[in-house]
């Protein structure tokens, strides 16, 4: 079964998305913390290119599918925007964050800690990045 959103680029618009895949989630057989680090995640990477890609910019929108399975949700997040590629994301030293009080950047951390698969492509002006969470028994 696939689910979609349009998520218009306005940082107010993420308590939609966050209630849109807390209705979806319940139905899994994902653990209550699972799935609140699956909003996490999902919600981060939509934030990013909300906030960066796209400069909060209420015109503009991003399309979010979640295609469910019996094994595993794929969350397919495409936008217009500027790409930024997740996978190429160069980690930043915890010790070194905690240690120059930076701001930013830990969240594409938990997104890789949180899902069990990323994929990131662009297609001409098209960018798909595709979040994939195993479904394990409760």
């Amino acid at each position: 079964m696939n689910h979609e959103l349009k998520l218009y680029c306005d940082t107010t618009r993420l308590s939609d998305l966050r209630h849109f895949l807390g209705s979806i989630l319940e139905a899994t057989p994902l653990t209550e913390v699972d799935q609140h680090q699956v909003i996490l995640a999902v919600e981060e990477v939509c934030a990013n290119l909300i906030i960066h890609s796209h400069d909060c910019n209420p015109k503009e929108y991003i399309n979010l599918t979640v295609k469910e399975s019996d094994d595993v949700m794929i969350f397919e997040i495409m936008d217009f925007g500027q790409g930024f590629n997740i996978l190429e994301y160069q980690e930043p030293e915890i010790s070194f964050v905690k240690k120059t009080k930076r701001k930013g950047g830990l969240g594409i951390i938990l997104v890789k800690r949180i899902m069990d698969k990323i994929e990131f492509e662009t297609k001409a002006n098209i960018n798909i990045c595709r979040l994939h969470k195993i479904l394990k028994s409760k």
